[in-house]
């Protein structure tokens, strides 16, 4: 048996529904219920902010002992939701790992389907600095909905009622009886003094301990030694990945490369070389941190349609000897 599937058991009762890819078990079709354990669903797994066909963008669902924690919520989020058989309704916390709009897209039709399904109890949006702002921005969109549902007789709570921002600081950050969260702020985000974001907000990466594994989602980062410690030992570094070659070739085949100005050209080039990470830097953190299994996702498109992103595992074994797998939308570890 090999190390994963020792760290990942699955009940035979499943088995008949689950794909293996990588040497994990990989469920796609709507699953029954994951009462006991962790388990983690890789929602959407397209970087942004260009949709695809194929995959939606970033989100992931931690279920702990039957509770949900949604860990980002991209654009198709709710659709992804609703596709694996997963309850809308119950999903109580979110925790957003910066505001990136690939990151937050999803968040007012996420919250709109809870709404429209009669859900009363606060959802708590936590998130680094100008979450609270973003979640005032969504409510007075879902507000013009609510007013009319009201109003119509279909619905008798307000959705401000309905809905929680918090802007989280570093370290632990949440706690209950599943989970402990910790957060560092990565790398990510580097902004001139005199930008219109600078000050108001940062990037995070979040630590989940449960009773049985321990799960780091590395958000979009650069090179990070403070997420490298926050990896330490970890079961699983759920990380971006990202190749600024691939972009401009994807780019200049569709147009759009040329239509960016100089200056933006530049901006794109620095973002993605020194604010995200390749995969030969994320073999060598994994690699540092002493992490058991890697999952690649939030994952570029292409100028190759048939892309199977094997060479991008590839290169992070370079420098990672653990098992590296290569996620897909609604994959089950």
């Amino acid at each position: 048996m090999s190390g994963i599937s020792r760290f990942w058991k699955l009940s035979v009762a499943a088995i008949a529904g689950f794909a293996f890819v990588g040497g994990i078990a990989a469920q796609t079709a709507p699953p029954g219920p994951l009462a006991k354990g962790t388990h983690l669903i890789t929602l959407g797994t397209r970087s942004g902010p260009q949709p695809t066909a194929t995959r939606a963008q970033s989100s992931n669902l931690l279920i702990v002992n039957g509770t949900l924690y949604l860990i980002d919520a991209g654009d198709g989020v709710a659709r992804r939701l609703a596709r694996g058989g997963y309850a809308i309704r119950d999903i109580d916390l979110v925790f957003i790992t910066h505001l990136h709009d690939d990151h937050t897209d999803g968040l007012i039709p996420l919250l709109s389907v809870q709404y429209d399904l009669g859900r009363t109890k606060a959802v708590g949006i936590h998130g680094p600095p100008g979450t609270e702002t973003l979640v005032r921005a969504a409510l007075q969109y879902l507000q013009v909905n609510s007013d009319i549902r009201i109003s119509d007789g279909t619905a008798t709570v307000p959705v401000a009622k309905m809905v929680a921002g918090q802007d989280l600081g570093t370290g632990t950050v949440f706690h209950d009886a599943n989970v402990t969260v910790k957060t560092v702020e990565n790398s990510h985000f580097h902004f001139p003094p005199a930008s219109p974001a600078a000050g108001k907000t940062k990037s995070y990466s979040y630590r989940f301990e449960t009773p049985d594994k321990t799960i780091v989602f590395t958000g979009d980062t650069g090179p990070s030694d403070a997420l490298t410690e926050l990896a330490r030992n970890a079961d699983m570094l759920v990380t971006e990945i990202n190749s600024f070659a691939d972009f401009k070739e994807l780019a200049i085949k569709n147009g759009r490369w040329n239509r960016l100005s100089p200056e933006e050209q530049s901006g794109y080039e620095h973002h993605m070389t020194q604010e995200h990470l390749s995969a030969e830097e994320v073999g060598k953190m994994a690699a540092r941190a002493g992490v058991k299994t890697v999952v690649l996702t939030h994952i570029p498109a292409t100028a190759d349609p048939n892309e199977d992103y094997k060479r991008y595992a590839a290169a992070v074994k370079k420098s990672f000897s653990g098992q590296v797998l290569i996620a897909n939308d609604l994959m089950q570890f």
